[in-house]
Order: C-alpha cells, then sequence, then structure tokens
C-alpha cells in the first residue's frame, strides 16, 4: 500500500484481516515522499499507486480520501490532510488543526451535512483499477471520542445514532467506513482473480 501514513495502513490490514499480507512501502525500501499533485481523489491514488509500480516493478494500491462538506461546497474534498494549513490553522496534516479550521468555517452554517469518500487506485499486471466507498454523515459542533484519527472526532456517520467515528470501536467502523466500503470492493476484485487465495 502506497503510504506513509501509519493509521491507514493498520485500518486497511484490520479490514482484510487474514485474507491478504499488506506490506508498506517501509518494507519495500520506499523512503521518498511520493508525488500526490492531482486535483481528485481518484487521480492522487492512481498516481501515487502507478509511481510504486513503475519505480519499484511491484503491483500496488493507493486510496486517497475526502470530506465533502456541503455548507462548504464539498470542501476540503482533495485537500483534506492539508485543509487547516490551507486556511492559516497549523502545519500540513495536523489533525488538530484541520478539525478546528472546520468547526470555524461552520460556525452558523444552515447544514453540517458531509460525506468521506475514499478511492482506491489499484496497479496490477499494468492494468489499473478504482473502487470507491462512501459514508454519509454530518459534522458534530465539537470533537468527541478518543479513537481514530484525522477528523474523526468530528465526524458522525448516519448508521452510528449520533456518535462519532472516535467513539466507535475499530471493528463497528470499518464496518460502515468509507474506506472499509472501498476496501471490501478492493478484496473482493482480488478474490474473483485469484479465486482461492
Amino acid at each position: 500500500m502506497a503510504t506513509n501514513n501509519a493509521h491507514k495502513l493498520e485500518e486497511v490490514r484490520q479490514i482484510l484481516g487474514d485474507t491478504f499480507t499488506v506490506k508498506g512501502l517501509g518494507d519495500i525500501g520506499c523512503t521518498e515522499d511520493i508525488p500526490e499533485t492531482a486535483d481528485t481523489l481518484e487521480g492522487n491514488a492512481l498516481q501515487k499507486a502507478s509511481y510504486i509500480s513503475q519505480n519499484y516493478g511491484v503491483d500496488c494500491f493507493a486510496d486517497d480520501t475526502g470530506l465533502e462538506v456541503e455548507a462548504l461546497n464539498d470542501a476540503p474534498g482533495v485537500f483534506t490532510a492539508r485543509f487547516g494549513a490551507m486556511n492559516g490553522y497549523g502545519e500540513s496534516h495536523d489533525a488538530d488543526a484541520n478539525i478546528q479550521c472546520l468547526l470555524d468555517k461552520l460556525e452558523g452554517a444552515p447544514t453540517r451535512n458531509a460525506r468521506f469518500r475514499t478511492v482506491i487506485a489499484l496497479v496490477r499486471g499494468g492494468k489499473q483499477h478504482l473502487f470507491e466507498g462512501i459514508v454519509e454523515g454530518t459534522i458534530l459542533p465539537q470533537r468527541s471520542g478518543e479513537a481514530g484519527f484525522g477528523y474523526d472526532p468530528v465526524f458522525a456517520p448516519k448508521e452510528a445514532g449520533g456518535l462519532s467515528f472516535a467513539q466507535m470501536t475499530a471493528e463497528a467502523k470499518n464496518a460502515i467506513s468509507h474506506r472499509g466500503r472501498a476496501t471490501k470492493k478492493f478484496a473482493e476484485h482480488l478474490l474473483k482473480e485469484e479465486p482461492g487465495k
């Protein structure tokens, strides 16, 4: 999996269970920053997976995830991890800064509807495949819960009865999350290609 995000890697490993062994960039000796300059989730995921495939000669998958908030015209979207820094809040990939920026921008907003969308790109045997997972929900007015990562303390999926992702167990979150849904489609594709493995 082409990611330097240990949380993402662990989450995907939990979702896939013992069916697959998922290796990270450290397992193939990749230490460089992988380009992520596309203007869509699909583009970024394909860019990362293709980079590893071309430069390391291995089949690879990568994901990109965006939080799309209705009142912000679907922002931050592709800039989800850099949202705070782009608006003068902390450093890039700073979860606390991102959350504070989001809460401030939604102050007095007519709606707090949002969705998380994950796109997984697989580059295997020279072919490209895309798998999407979406979860609808709302942005809570304040942080709730200690688990998870990123925006989990303020995102409440519709299926969770008002709980944030950060208030859920990993198993409960993975059962309904955007990454869980995309990863399950990805796994089904691999099993279809190689039944019995």
